[in-house]
């Protein structure tokens, strides 16, 4: 009696958190298979990365309530990392990942990810889930998709003819077709069905359905969880002298700490404890992934679908995702077997949902309607992530939000007072930078040269030395002639042209 006593004031509110725990590791399981089939890699690695997202990240300090695991967002980049360099330096590639995290979290950039434009983000997660629904529309069929991003979306009017005519492929589609049914319907379910994750429950019917009807498709391959485990050896660390290596070693750590950062702001919103301390969330994040990559393991990030899980059920502290990741343990260890009877068609239906979720079809609507920069932003990003890759993709993306911002920096209002008689009034205000000089200089070589000029310059914010000095020649030039220029300066500034 005594001991309850003492669990329940040392743990006030471990019923919560342990039932919480249960709902996101039923929630974890068919996702971090799923994830791991689709990067092209053992079903028991996706396990091992939601073992150590549960154990290692969630003892560390940071978001208490964020959950964190193999993500559907790094899958596309994944894949290509296995079938570019293998899965011997898979290891190697999210362990270096992981160092660059930890130091970036010690020299306290966390936070600094938050400045990433949201529309590069909502962008590249929009093409990583164009690419991903397109190649997993071919695993649901039992084909091949082909390398590229641009190759999936092409081929897919082929696949449809070559599974027209095929009853193996096309049962293996309707199971996946299923698959994505479920998880649509499954919230307008009563609320004591919706106690099952939809997740475990679309994956968990599709496995029954294979097993009653005898269908023919294929199904989880189970190597067991020590089989899959393949720490990198000492020549993988070889590779590390590969630039391209290197590229995806730096996109793996921007990607993941930029997801994992920008989950935990939304995971904030969702409830009213302790909020994120980005720089020891970052710290965690890279614990995490170096333990992962020591595995051979996937990279992890922190994932929305089961943090919000997490909140929803109950938990009030990181006690839940601990036991998450005990429970995920447990089932690895014990009960490998069953991801054999997992049919991959609805894995494949499980990553098309996921995919199309991370499609932010309302904010593109939203911000073609009040910031179309923004939204072009958006578009090409996840364009350039389809068309290119993922890392290109977002150095395209971020590229454009720079360069957006610096037009926007530089704007500037001439106006011209033409009176009839008396001096010609020039007003410049906003920010004259070289971006507008030419428009300026347009504007100053077309007034009258026989008229007095009155240039004023005090609403100016900013004048940098390109637009000072053209000035200066400017009013030097019509000063020249019969009648000279009167120039009143930036309050804040000093130094006048002429």
């Amino acid at each position: 009696m005594r001991t309850t006593v003492d669990l329940r004031t040392k743990f006030p509110h471990l019923r919560q958190d342990f039932t919480a725990s249960l709902v996101v590791f039923l929630v974890a399981v068919p996702l971090c298979v799923g994830v791991a089939v689709a990067s092209g890699v053992p079903a028991e690695l996706g396990l091992i990365t939601g073992i150590v997202g549960g154990i290692v990240t969630g003892l560390m300090r940071g978001s208490s309530l964020q959950v964190s695991g193999p993500a559907a967002g790094l899958t596309v980049l994944v894949f290509e990392a296995v079938r570019q360099f293998g899965l011997p330096a898979l290891g190697v590639i999210v362990l270096a990942a992981g160092l660059l995290q930890l130091v970036m979290g010690a020299l306290k950039l966390g936070r600094w990810f938050r400045a990433i434009s949201v529309s590069v983000v909502e962008g590249m997660l929009a093409g990583i889930g164009l690419v991903l629904i397109a190649g997993q529309l071919y695993t649901a069929a039992g084909l091949t998709a082909p390398a590229s991003g641009l190759g999936k979306l092409a081929g897919l009017p082929g696949a449809v003819a070559d599974v027209a005519g095929n009853p193996t492929a096309l049962a293996s589609i309707a199971l996946g077709a299923g698959t994505i049914a479920v998880l649509v319907l499954w919230k307008r379910m009563p609320k004591r069905v919706q106690a099952v994750p939809g997740p475990l429950a679309a994956v968990g019917l599709a496995s029954v359905v294979t097993l009653v009807l005898g269908l023919p498709v294929a199904t989880v391959e189970v190597q067991g969880l020590l089989g899959a485990i393949q720490p990198p050896g000492l020549d993988s660390f070889g590779e590390l002298a590969n630039l391209s290596l290197l590229g995806t070693v730096l996109a793996f750590a921007l990607i993941a700490s930029a997801e994992s950062l920008f989950s935990a702001a939304a995971v904030d919103r969702l409830h009213d404890g302790p909020r994120t301390e980005y720089n020891k969330e970052l710290v965690a994040q890279g614990a995490g992934n170096t333990v992962c990559g020591l595995l051979g393991a996937l990279p992890m990030t922190a994932v929305i679908v089961r943090s919000s899980a997490n909140v929803a059920a109950g938990a009030k502290t990181k006690a839940s995702r601990v036991l998450h990741g005990v429970w995920l343990l447990l089932f690895a260890a014990l009960l490998p077997g069953t991801l054999a009877l997992i049919p991959l068609p609805a894995l494949a239906g499980l990553l098309v949902h996921a995919g199309w979720k991370l499609i932010p079809l309302r904010s593109i609507v939203t911000l073609w309607r009040e910031h179309r920069g923004e939204a072009l932003i958006l578009v090409v990003t996840a364009v350039a992530i389809v068309a290119v890759n993922m890392f290109e993709g977002v150095l395209i993306g971020l590229a454009l939000s720079v360069a957006k911002t610096a037009w926007e920096a530089s704007h500037l209002k001439l106006e011209v007072v033409d009176k009839g008689a008396g001096p010609v009034q020039v007003h410049l205000s906003g920010n004259a930078t070289f971006l507008r000089l030419p428009k300026i200089l347009d504007d100053l070589e077309a007034l009258p040269r026989d008229r007095p000029i009155e240039l004023d310059l005090s609403g100016l914010h900013h004048l940098d030395h390109a637009c000072r000095t053209a000035l200066e020649n400017w009013a030097d030039r019509h000063s020249a002639g019969p009648e000279p220029v009167k120039v009143t300066e930036p309050t804040a500034l000093t130094g006048a042209p002429g």
